[in-house]
C-alpha cells in the first residue's frame, strides 16, 4: 500500500504569495494526500529579530497579528478541505520571537507565549510540532535545514544532496528556497547505496520581501510529493510556474 505526502516549505506569511498558497491548498484537498508536512518557515516574524534589533523595524508590526494573519489564511483553509495529519516543522523564520524573547527577556520567555504551536494555536486546528529531524521513513529524514551542520550550495539539490551525505540518510529540505533533486550513489563491485537530496522550494512573493530591495535571487517556487510503497520512496519535484503546475500528469491552475 502507497503513502504519498505533501511537503511544503518556506510559505513565510504575511510574505506568501496568496494565489500560489490558496491553489496549493486546493490541490491537497482535491489530492487527499496521507500526510502534510511543512517543513519550516511558515512564518517570518521580520520582528523581533536580531536583524531588526535597535531598528525602526524592531516596533513595526505585530507577532500575534501575523500569527493571525496566517491562521486565517493557511491554517483554516487547509483544515477546511484536509482532515487527515499535519505536521509543522520550526525554521528559522519561525523560532525568531521565541529566540528573541529568550536572549533579551529570558524571565517572559518561560511563559512559552512565543512558542510557534502556541502563536499559531496548533492544538485547535490537529498540527503536530514535529521534530527538528523528521525521520519520516526508514533511511529518509525532513528537516528544515537551518540546523545540522549542512554546507551550502547554490546549485538547487545540492545544498540537500551535502547534507544527505552527512547525515547517511535521503534529505528532504527547505531554507535554500530553491527546488531540485540530486543523488549520489557509494559502493563497489557494482553494488551500492544511492543517497537523495530534495529542496522543495518556496510559495513567497518576492515583490512582498523588502530585503530583496527588487532583486531577483535564484529561488524556484514550487513544493514536493513524496510516495512510499514499503522500503521504495520516489519524490516528485513539482515547479510552480506560468501559474500552474502537473503532479502525476494532472495540471492545477493558480489562481
Amino acid at each position: 500500500m502507497t503513502k504519498k505526502i505533501v511537503v511544503l516549505s518556506d510559505i513565510q506569511h504575511p510574505f506568501e504569495d496568496r494565489r500560489a498558497v490558496r491553489s496549493v491548498i486546493r490541490f491537497i484537498g482535491e489530492y487527499q494526500p496521507d500526510e502534510v508536512v511543512q517543513i519550516g518557515d511558515l512564518m517570518d516574524y521580520p520582528q523581533p529579530s536580531r536583524w531588526s534589533k535597535d531598528t525602526a523595524e524592531e516596533f513595526k508590526g505585530s507577532v500575534f497579528a501575523d500569527s493571525e494573519y496566517a491562521v486565517e489564511k493557511f491554517m483554516e483553509p487547509l483544515r477546511a478541505v484536509y482532515d487527515g495529519p499535519v505536521g509543522v516543522i520550526e525554521g528559522n523564520h519561525d523560532e525568531r520571537p521565541r529566540t528573541y524573547l529568550a536572549k533579551y527577556a529570558p524571565a517572559l520567555a518561560e511563559s512559552h507565549a512565543f512558542d510557534l504551536d502556541v502563536l499559531l494555536r496548533f492544538e485547535d486546528y490537529g498540527v503536530t510540532l514535529l521534530p527538528d529531524f523528521y525521520d519520516f521513513t526508514p533511511g529518509w529524514v525532513m528537516t528544515h535545514g537551518h540546523k545540522g551542520g549542512i554546507p551550502r550550495s547554490n546549485e538547487a539539490g545540492k545544498w540537500a544532496l551535502n547534507g544527505a551525505t552527512r547525515f547517511t540518510k535521503s534529505l528532504i529540505m527547505g531554507h535554500s528556497h530553491r527546488l531540485g533533486i540530486m543523488s549520489r550513489t557509494h559502493g563497489y563491485d557494482g553494488r551500492g547505496v544511492t543517497l537523495t537530496g530534495f529542496e522543495v522550494g518556496n510559495l513567497m512573493n518576492m515583490s512582498l520581501v523588502g530585503y530583496l530591495k527588487g532583486a531577483t535571487p535564484n529561488w524556484q517556487q514550487g513544493f514536493g510529493v513524496i510516495t512510499i510503497d514499503g522500503n521504495h520512496v520516489s519524490p516528485q519535484l513539482v515547479s510552480i510556474d506560468n501559474s500552474k503546475f502537473v503532479v502525476d500528469g494532472e495540471t492545477f491552475r493558480v489562481a
